[in-house]
């Protein structure tokens, strides 16, 4: 049991830490730039509604036989990040209404989608609750030791340089932007 737990969470930190694929990370920083230490609360909860989005999709992937068109679904992750980066190329806070919750649960969808057949093929079905339980908290770890690093990153360049802070968020904005439509380009 202590086994499956550990496999599954680490799989889950590996799933957003993974080089080979960064789109989550690249999601996850776009998402955390603009905020600061003192909204780490409001942070937590976007972060924490992407991972339901995300541990959604894979349980109705898995479940309920959810089947969704790889190709459109690979196509629409780097467009969720793309659309993430506006934010930080406009140099405004993300709305935090319940459209945006909508939409950030409907990203962490769409990303869980990009997993969910890999997920279902190796997932053991009398693993399977645990399993989707400790993937989708190694996910939440991963992405918070991501928030964290993003979080000193923005509190260390405001104390050192306030006025960077505004070019550090548009030039990491336009560098995942970049990155993101060369996902689409690839994909296309």
């Amino acid at each position: 049991m202590i086994d499956t737990f550990l496999f599954y969470l680490n799989l889950g930190c590996t799933h957003v830490l993974d080089v080979e694929g960064l789109d989550h990370f690249y999601f996850i920083v776009a998402l955390s730039l603009p905020f600061a230490f003192s909204d780490w609360k409001k942070l937590l909860f976007w972060v924490t509604l992407f991972t339901l989005g995300h541990s959604f999709s894979l349980l109705g992937n898995y479940h309920a036989g959810f089947r969704f068109s790889s190709y459109w679904i690979e196509l629409l992750i780097p467009i969720t990040i793309a659309l993430s980066c506006v934010p930080l190329l406009l140099g405004r806070l993300p709305k935090t209404g319940l459209f945006s919750a909508v939409i950030t649960f409907v990203y962490g969808c769409i990303h869980g989608l990009g997993f969910g057949r890999y997920f279902s093929m190796m997932v053991e079905p009398e693993n399977a609750t645990m399993g989707l339980f400790s993937f989708a908290l190694g996910v939440e770890i991963a992405q918070l030791l991501i928030v964290s690093i993003a979080l000193f990153m923005n509190t260390g360049l405001l104390w050192v340089y306030p006025k960077g802070v505004a070019y550090w968020h548009r030039g990491v904005g336009i560098f995942i932007f970049l990155m993101a439509m060369y996902m689409i380009l690839e994909r296309i």
